[in-house]
């Protein structure tokens, strides 16, 4: 029997630590110092080695992964994960535009929201009732593998939402690209060659390599990255646009790509493309292209 108190003790740490990481990972803003957290840490890891029920599936030492997996389980996605079709030149944007046009039988100025295109794996998480549940490949799109324990080592991956657990949706359906930054490709391959291993070629093969790991041990020593960019479901969130959406994802907790504007009308769509296209060396991730 688990006394009260330390259920409560054990809950409070596992609210703290996640706050914590959400203010470091996403924000970009510690309000604490590296030794504390450490400190709130281990306590956390102490009760629950010496409660092993008190683990729970939001718990953050879920992070540093558990047992290997035998094989990849398969999860059909509720709703498609479809792909992307490609534009080449601007003056489909403006087709594009014409067509929309006669088929919202409307005349009024159209915004696009311009994002980067993460040069990463494609992934879908599920949460219910704020706990991050099932995480999985894009896969065909109708199917991928459940890669669960190894999504919850990203440290940008909420194990359960900031906020009101009144106003969490019953069940949300997020997506988003894992990425791998310059930094941690570097890192990863010099370690490789250090071992002798095989050196991976870009950033988006080591982060696919690294969520394919049967062990998440592997995969939570890698580094990786996360941003959101959509939901699976609109219904189940209330807004009318997609950065309304960012809005709400950012105040969940999920990190969105600071990249992100919108554009009015297709002139200032090829304007932003230029201005990524100036920055795509500069930054800390690849990318390859504009959505």
């Amino acid at each position: 029997m688990i006394p009260d108190e330390i259920r409560e003790q054990a809950r409070k740490l596992r609210d703290r630590i996640n706050y914590h990481s959400y203010r470091y990972y996403v924000l970009d803003d510690p309000v604490i110092a590296d030794g504390e957290y450490d400190r709130l840490f281990r306590r956390l890891l102490e009760l629950e080695r010496q409660y092993p029920e008190l683990v729970t599936p939001d718990s953050p030492s879920r992070r540093v992964g558990g047992r290997p997996l035998a094989r990849f389980e398969e999860v059909r996605h509720a709703y498609p994960m479809l792909s992307l079709d490609n534009i080449f030149d601007v003056a489909e944007v403006f087709e594009f535009e014409e067509k929309l046009r006669r088929y919202l039988k409307s005349s009024a100025p159209i915004v696009y929201i311009a994002e980067p295109k993460m040069d990463g794996l494609a992934v879908e998480l599920m949460y219910e009732d704020g706990i991050f549940t099932v995480g999985s490949t894009r896969g065909d799109g109708l199917v991928g593998e459940n890669i669960t324990p190894q999504l919850k080592t990203v440290q940008d991956i909420p194990l359960k939402l900031q906020g009101d657990e009144k106003t969490f949706p019953t069940q949300l359906i997020v997506r988003g690209e894992v990425y791998l930054d310059r930094v941690g490709f570097v890192k990863l391959n010099r370690q490789r060659e250090e071992s002798g291993e095989p050196l991976f070629a870009n950033p988006r093969n080591a982060a696919a390599g690294s969520l394919r790991q049967l062990d998440p041990k592997v995969t939570a020593a890698r580094s990786l990255r996360f941003f959101v960019y959509a939901v699976a479901d609109t219904d189940t969130v209330a807004c009318s646009c997609q950065s309304e959406l960012f809005s709400l994802l950012a105040v969940l907790g999920f990190a969105v790509n600071p990249h992100i504007k919108l554009c009015s009308g297709p002139a200032e769509v090829e304007a932003r493309y230029h201005h990524l296209l100036a920055l795509r060396e500069g930054l800390p991730y690849e990318i390859d292209g504009m959505v």
